[in-house]
């Protein structure tokens, strides 16, 4: 479902971190959190299906209109 909803989003952009004013998303499985086994990335409190968002200065109603469209 995470692999899903990411690849939905059309305001918020796939990325990591780029230190600019705009909206992005990630999956710390295949970023920040890459590489560790199911036990590691329960420790660190991620699962398999967490998406990150780091929220910039679009228009909140653009922005939750793409979280609703990706998640549906």
């Amino acid at each position: 479902a995470a692999f899903r909803a990411f690849d939905r989003f059309r305001v918020i952009q796939r990325a990591t971190s780029l230190g600019g004013v705009e909206s992005i998303c990630s999956l710390p499985i295949l970023s920040s959190h890459t590489g560790l086994n199911d036990q590691e990335l329960a420790a660190a409190g991620v699962s398999r299906g967490m998406i990150r968002l780091s929220i910039g200065l679009e228009d909140v109603q653009d922005l939750i209109e793409d979280i609703e469209q990706a998640l549906s």
